[in-house]
């Protein structure tokens, strides 16, 4: 199928939605019209007809744990249920094992997806106490950014060494992705009740130890810091209402040096869902209080906050039952994420249009992503069609993660992803992924 016309779509770009048809060749679209005919008969035409067509959505934060973690989940497997869920382009974090935190390592993550990846695809290059060296040798144009860790991970990619962090901001120009957690907060809250209950902590005390001010303590210090030096700073997966309050939206995207990320997590569930889901939804950032979740719609609806992404990071069940201290945190999220905002779209809070700015066009723009993000002529045909009303229930017969569960079983979505096209060819149809891996490595315009 190198030519592929979709007729009859409505069609969500730009701030519009607007009926018309999309023309693709050799996975480039090269025609959007009110109206195109099939001039030959090897086109072969989709018939959207009362679906929504967007651009494929660009995950800018997950975690497919490949290498050295593949029993949680691969590249392979993630990237697959990420087109399931209309995720057709993911940048990927460092801490892997072993991390991504030389140009030779990187490069290995890279030559894996080549192999195995059904979305595009790129990786974070993890920054440490002491690998400035290895950051200055990157290629920004072929590399996605750089990803600290200002609060804990694993290994050697917790940064807290103060001298380095403000070299590291002073000295590269390329996005600098960061988790803001306050370490020391966390630490002297863990120890309080660690003493009180031991390793059996009741989850419910997640996001009192993993807090507000831990979360405002760093994020602060960090964008403090990026004013500074002149830095260009991204803050990953806010998740309180009092942290929205650093951020600007008086000017474009395009021009903002600090910009913010949200996860859906983030605004799907509150400390309300701990008593159910426990550990399921056990986050670092920690899922806080309604209050939050509703703070950080409002700053996502009024450009505040300028993407929303997953932090997909999957765990087995095994795992995840473990004591407080002992389970990990994070969840899988890609096939459901677009789902699951659609949902409030279909309850009135959010529009079309800025749920395709927010996963699509921003991602594209923040990161400089080329050729992607938006439908239009000469881009790359990434695209999702969405029957708004085609409702279906998540269960562990259609979980594609490896890990083979989901916060989301049980819950019933509105709409249906029918079809995701990666490069101009048929990926996903109906809960069907196709064979073939039709993913490239993104490239970026610096």
């Amino acid at each position: 199928m190198e030519k592929i016309l979709i007729k009859d779509a409505h069609i969500v770009n730009e701030g519009e939605i607007q009926k018309g048809d999309i023309l693709i060749e050799n996975g480039i679209i090269i025609e959007i019209a009110a109206s195109i005919s099939a001039k030959s008969a090897d086109v072969h035409v989709f018939d959207a007809e009362g679906k929504h067509l967007m651009p494929g959505v660009i995950d800018d934060q997950v975690h497919f744990r490949e290498p050295g973690l593949t029993h949680k989940a691969t590249i392979g497997t993630e990237s697959r249920a990420a087109i399931a869920g209309g995720i057709t382009s993911f940048i990927e974090m460092p801490n892997t094992n072993p991390q991504s935190t030389t140009v030779e390592l990187i490069e290995e993550k890279f030559d894996i997806a080549s192999k195995t990846s059904y979305a595009n695809y790129s990786f974070m290059f993890g920054g440490t106490n002491d690998n400035l060296d290895e950051i200055l040798r990157l290629d920004k144009k072929s590399v996605a950014g750089l990803k600290l860790f200002l609060g804990s991970s694993t290994g050697n990619m917790l940064v807290d060494d103060e001298e380095v962090l403000r070299k590291i901001f002073s000295s590269t120009d390329m996005v600098i992705s960061v988790h803001c957690e306050d370490e020391a907060t966390i630490r002297e809250n863990t120890a309080i009740y660690k003493e009180r209950y031991g390793d059996d902590i009741p989850i419910k005390f997640h996001p009192i130890i993993r807090s507000e001010d831990a979360c405002y303590i760093s994020s602060s210090r960090a964008i403090e810091l990026a004013k500074e030096t002149g830095a260009r700073l991204h803050v990953f997966h806010l998740s309180t209402e009092k942290e929205t309050a650093l951020f600007d939206n008086s000017i474009p995207l395009k021009d903002k040096k600090i910009t913010a990320e949200v996860c859906i997590h983030h605004l799907w569930f509150s400390d309300e869902d701990y008593d159910e889901k426990g550990t399921h939804i056990k986050w670092n950032p920690a899922v806080k209080k309604a209050s939050d979740r509703e703070g950080l719609l409002k700053a996502l609806l009024d450009d505040r906050i300028d993407v929303i992404a997953t932090d997909h990071a999957p765990h087995t069940l095994e795992e995840k039952s473990n004591p407080y201290t002992k389970a990990p945190s994070g969840g899988p999220l890609v096939q459901h994420a677009l789902p699951a905002i659609l949902e409030f779209y279909h309850q009135g809070k959010i529009s079309l249009e800025k749920i395709v700015q927010k996963m699509c066009h921003n991602p594209a723009i923040l990161f400089d992503v080329a050729k992607r993000g938006y439908i239009r002529e000469g881009y790359k045909a990434d695209l999702v069609l969405v029957d708004l009303n085609a409702p279906w229930r998540v269960n562990k017969d259609n979980i594609l993660y490896k890990c083979g569960w989901s916060p989301f079983e049980g819950t019933t979505f509105t709409s249906r992803i029918t079809h995701t096209f990666v490069n101009g060819k048929l990926a996903y149809k109906n809960f069907k992924v196709y064979d073939g891996l039709h993913g490239e490595r993104l490239t970026f315009d610096r």
